[in-house]
């Protein structure tokens, strides 16, 4: 399975072990594809399409895997639930390497019950390795209005989830954004243009094992 093909890489590049010999899947595809499945924050809401993070993010990620497809699969208003609804037929239609989560935004602003967002970004966690495909999830915090209890509760879902089944972690996508006036739009919970390209980057920079893994391979 990708997870554990990813943890070997992580072994060998972090304890200087020999690399294999051969590689790790003979019958791997050339031409890696990333999935990305979103809500408004990766559909672009307010934002040219162009200037969105995802397509800045395939810009700068094919300067470095240039095989690499990414397909953005991300709804504006989309939720955990929508996501499992979705899930299934995207993974058989595009048959991603790499699964990107980023949804709860929308769950956590409505007050659904914690419970429900983690077993549902769980059960997507599920359905991709149950596939060989690897996961990251791209956190997301959301404001105290349901209190700072529900709050902290929400954005260490990603974080225990992670740990749990062992996926790649982005803690929080809008990490030194969310607080900066000038790079959210008026509405406060959606980046500007100007944003875009340090989400791009911390994305890919969250992601470093998986594109050396990729870059080994191909």
């Amino acid at each position: 399975m990708a997870s554990i093909k990813i943890l070997l890489l992580a072994l060998v590049i972090l304890t200087g072990l020999p690399a294999l010999a051969e590689p790790l899947d003979s019958g791997r595809s050339t031409a890696p594809v990333i999935l990305v499945l979103g809500d408004s924050i990766s559909a672009g809401f307010g934002v040219p399409i162009q200037q969105g993070w995802v397509t800045l993010f395939q810009q700068q990620l094919q300067q470095r895997v240039p095989q690499v497809t990414v397909v953005n699969a991300s709804i504006s208003g989309d939720t955990t639930q929508g996501g499992v609804a979705r899930l299934p037929a995207l993974l058989k239609t595009h048959q991603p390497d790499l699964l990107l989560i980023e949804l709860g935004g929308n769950d956590g602003l409505r007050g659904t019950p914690l419970t429900v967002i983690r077993n549902n970004i769980e059960h997507m966690i599920t359905m991709a390795e149950h596939e060989g495909i690897m996961v990251m999830l791209l956190g997301m915090q959301i404001p105290p209005n349901y209190g700072a209890r529900y709050a902290d509760g929400f954005a260490s879902i990603y974080s225990d989830l992670a740990n749990q089944q062992e996926t790649l972690l982005l803690p929080f996508l809008l990490e030194g954004i969310a607080t900066q006036p000038e790079l959210m739009q008026a509405d406060g919970i959606h980046p500007t243009a100007a944003a875009q390209p340090a989400m791009a980057s911390a994305v890919i920079n969250a992601m470093t094992i998986w594109i050396e893994f990729v870059t080994n391979e191909i």
